[in-house]
């Protein structure tokens, strides 16, 4: 299928929870090994999903919210049974279990995929979270004229 033929899926990302960031990336590269052209735009909290293993913040207020929220995709909790780290652990055994990939493993498959990552450089500016604080795969830091472009060129929007 040519370019120009291509079905394309935008997913917005606003949450850093692991049961919703599975999702998210589950569709995504489900798209993509379906030969769709796949935008992901990671707003607010769904930037956790792109960030290194890396304190940030610059302002007193920027690195309390780095301290409190920070981490990398490793420190997603599940959205319901948290239960400070445990509910993390027990997700991440049963899904071993039963051989389904991590979230930094299906990050990589989205990447292999060819799926375009966008992080939104509002969120990030209030949020204190610099670009290199971001892992390389990141295309670009956007505003969200560029994301409503490319869903407006899309056949699927979704926000997840």
């Amino acid at each position: 299928m040519t370019d120009e033929n291509r079905k394309k899926l935008s997913l917005i990302v606003f949450s850093g929870d692991l049961d919703k960031l599975f999702a998210a990336f589950t569709i995504a590269t489900g798209a993509a090994a379906s030969d769709m052209d796949v935008v992901m735009f990671f707003t607010f909290w769904g930037l956790r999903a792109l960030k290194k293993k890396r304190g940030t913040g610059r302002s007193l207020f920027g690195r309390l919210l780095g301290r409190m929220y920070g981490g990398d995709i490793e420190r997603a909790t599940p959205s319901r049974l948290s239960f400070g780290g445990v509910g993390r652990w027990m997700f991440k055994k049963m899904m071993k279990a039963k051989r389904v990939p991590s979230l930094t493993e299906l990050r990589q498959t989205a990447i292999d995929l060819g799926v375009k990552f966008y992080g939104c450089q509002t969120s990030m500016s209030v949020m204190e979270i610099p670009k290199e604080a971001l892992i390389d795969e990141v295309n670009a830091c956007v505003g969200i004229a560029y994301f409503l472009e490319q869903a407006q060129q899309s056949d699927i929007s979704l926000f997840v």
